[in-house]
């Protein structure tokens, strides 16, 4: 587990090419495309590489195409402003001479200001929860093989769902989980690495959100899932390897489209970051298959 949280420390490490131009490397993770949360943590990262002195606070980003995991990724960068408090930076994610992602990044010096929050849901704790490790090696000879694939992957974060993940109960869902998640191993006391993979974790669990309130069984049932877009705010200091609490919920799927938003809480309560993300999500026939979403 711990060469995998490496592994992807290693992939935010960008190659610098040029002026507001870097490339990174791509990591198979047993899906038929690069994971978007590795591009959206290396497209944060090349535009972090640009700005002084500031911090992230938002990302709203575009997936265009799917991104192709034997081939690097260049990241062009483009210096949109830098205010007085604030920068704003716009990344186009290129493979193969094309677009596949654009993300648009600002930057805050900090300041002092009000302060609220939403309360934490009151949920059970990670102590004495299945590691999603272990629940994924209980069921991985009852699923179809491109489904199998992407349960053996090691991912660089621990999580410990709450609820049941849908796979195992199939049935009709109330439209919210709640999944806790670490990184696998203590990390250096650096802000924009825990940023940067707090960005990367982002794109896990949180579309499927939008399949629990309906019926729906994996195994024997194909579904067609892609991000569209994510977005991602980040309101107080954290830390990836402290557990986090990743509250999801759905409040709408019509027309082949799921929305999903979620909160991450630090074990203290603190909230330290929201995400809003929408995504196909539709039953799909595999004799009808594009390239296209």
């Amino acid at each position: 587990m711990k060469e995998s949280l490496e592994e992807v420390i290693g992939l935010l490490q960008l190659e610098q090419l040029e002026d507001n131009l870097f490339r990174g490397e791509s990591r198979d993770i047993g899906a038929p495309q690069v994971f978007g949360g590795q591009i959206l943590g290396q497209a944060l990262s090349a535009a972090h590489r640009t700005v002084e002195g500031r911090a992230p606070h938002s990302l709203h980003a575009y997936f265009l195409r799917p991104g192709d995991f034997h081939c690097p990724v260049v990241y062009q960068v483009e210096c949109s402003r830098d205010g007085k408090s604030y920068s704003n930076r716009r990344v186009v994610a290129i493979q193969h001479g094309r677009p596949i992602l654009n993300l648009a990044a600002s930057f805050h010096a900090g300041e002092q200001g009000f302060d609220h929050q939403d309360e934490m849901p009151e949920v059970d704790g990670p102590e004495g929860l299945t590691s999603s490790i272990e629940i994924h090696a209980s069921i991985i000879d009852q699923v179809p093989e491109k489904m199998r694939r992407l349960l053996s992957h090691k991912p660089p974060f621990e999580f410990r769902p709450v609820e049941p993940p849908k796979f195992i109960e199939p049935g009709v869902r109330p439209p919210r989980k709640h999944v806790w998640m670490r990184a696998w191993d203590r990390l250096p006391d650096d802000p924009e690495l825990h940023r940067n993979l707090l960005t990367y974790v982002s794109d896990y669990e949180l579309l499927g959100t939008a399949t629990l309130p309906h019926e729906l069984n994996f195994t024997s049932r194909v579904v067609q899932m892609a991000s569209i877009d994510h977005a991602l705010w980040f309101h107080r200091p954290f830390r990836v390897d402290d557990w986090l609490l990743y509250a999801c919920d759905t409040p709408s799927n019509f027309g082949g489209r799921g929305f999903a938003r979620g909160q991450i809480f630090n074990q203290s309560g603190e909230l330290i970051a929201s995400v809003a993300q929408e995504g196909v999500v539709r039953p799909w026939d595999p004799s009808k298959r594009s390239k296209n979403k």
